[in-house]
């Protein structure tokens, strides 16, 4: 039994080798960029792909501003942070995501396609890059989501001026081969065929999720659901954060809920790694709806704090079924976001009002961080404190074996 005075961000925090530390909040404001009036309020919804005419489309688009030479002026590209964490052992995880090198795609005897082992039972939805569809192991007979992806397609697809979409996918691969928590989706293997276009990333398959789609008080969560969530998605992008991984878009959407109540976030498909806790961003690809004041009116924004917003975003849908600053455009929501104040009913319980109002705080210099909405009173609730969670990376820098209980009691 570990000493009380051992908090909850030292627990999440893991051993030096992710350079875990905490961070001076800082901003730098520019000049507001131009903002294309006409785009229709669904895209500020959701940024996925819908179908798969417009998956393998041969349109190439743009997500950031700025030059090349901007881009490229950050220390050091996600890319090349997580290939030296590869390279020194630094991976958090007890087992390695499996990886395999040749696929065989034919059918069973009913004609339902295979790839590898796994018989496709249905499609689930689409990615931002790829189709999503649920498969079966004819090993295991368990149930694994599956990402599927043409590498022809990514290469072509470019997200930045020196990269493309297969930069973000491989970026994401290697994060998930990272990491592991309760509240994160697991990666269990990963199939890239040399001599294949195609392209699989098998996933953890669960079972739903808890989706808003702004349609008013029927969407709205009671605050014990909510509550408990929140305390999830609190627990896992904590863990994120201490491995100096920012999420990128954090939101309903990218939130899974297992048959027995539990989130975990998915899909790390804009996500970044940094090599310290130095979390300056310039690209800011998430959904719009989610997206905090600071990514619009600067050139340059942290990451962390931007997640933490959208986590007070995801706590108002939760609450009110409804999206705090969303507009008819993409200019109405931007400026909503900038300039509007929240606004939350009267008969709101005070300290979820409080817990509201200090995630959307407009200044992420003055924003609820995630320790203090971990120790937040309408978090702890009856339930008491959210649980340490002591990751694999931080119990071999303690010493700890593997029989010995990684949930630590508050």
């Amino acid at each position: 039994m570990f000493n009380k005075t051992f908090s909850f961000a030292d627990a999440m925090g893991c051993c030096n080798c992710f350079g875990f530390s905490r961070r001076s909040n800082r901003q730098s404001q520019r000049s507001k960029p131009a903002i294309n009036n006409s785009l229709s309020q669904e895209l500020l919804l959701d940024d996925d792909i819908e179908d798969e005419e417009d998956l393998y489309s041969d349109e190439v688009t743009n997500n950031t501003s700025g030059d090349e030479s901007t881009e490229q002026a950050r220390p050091k590209r996600s890319e090349d942070i997580l290939n030296l964490r590869v390279e020194n052992g630094m991976i958090c995880r007890q087992f390695p995501a499996k990886e395999t090198h040749k696929v065989v795609r034919t059918e069973d005897e009913n004609g339902n396609k295979m790839i590898n082992e796994y018989i496709r039972e249905c499609k689930i939805g689409s990615g931002s890059y790829g189709k999503v569809a649920l498969y079966r192991s004819s090993v295991d007979g368990k149930n694994y989501a599956i990402k599927a992806f043409h590498k022809s397609h990514l290469l072509k697809l470019r997200v930045a001026p020196s990269e493309t979409a297969m930069t973000d996918v491989l970026r994401e691969v290697q994060i998930m081969k990272m990491l592991e928590h309760p509240n994160i989706v697991n990666l269990i293997e990963v199939i890239d065929d040399p001599e294949s276009d195609h392209f699989y990333m098998v996933l953890e398959y669960v079972e739903g999720k808890w989706v808003c789609e702004g349609s008013g008080p029927t969407c709205a969560l009671g605050e014990d659901t909510a509550r408990r969530y929140l305390r999830d998605i609190v627990s896992g992008l904590t863990y994120l954060h201490a491995h100096n991984i920012v999420h990128g878009d954090i939101k309903p959407d990218n939130l899974l809920i297992t048959r027995l109540g539990t989130v975990k976030i998915g899909d790390f498909s804009v996500s970044q790694a940094f090599e310290d806790d130095n979390d300056e961003l310039r690209r800011s690809p998430g959904t719009p709806v989610f997206t905090a004041p600071e990514c619009i009116l600067g050139l340059t924004y942290h990451g962390k704090a931007a997640d933490t917003w959208a986590v007070g975003v995801t706590l108002y849908c939760m609450i009110l079924g409804e999206y705090p600053f969303l507009g008819d455009t993409l200019q109405d929501t931007y400026d909503r976001i900038v300039n509007n104040p929240i606004v939350l009913p009267n008969d709101l319980n005070p300290q979820l009002r409080n817990l509201i109002e200090g995630l959307l705080f407009k200044d992420p210099r003055l924003r609820f961080t995630l320790g203090d909405v971990a120790e937040d009173s309408w978090v702890i609730g009856d339930d008491g404190p959210i649980p340490e969670y002591l990751c694999w990376c931080k119990r071999k820098s303690l010493g700890m074996d593997d029989n010995d209980d990684i949930n630590m009691l508050a």
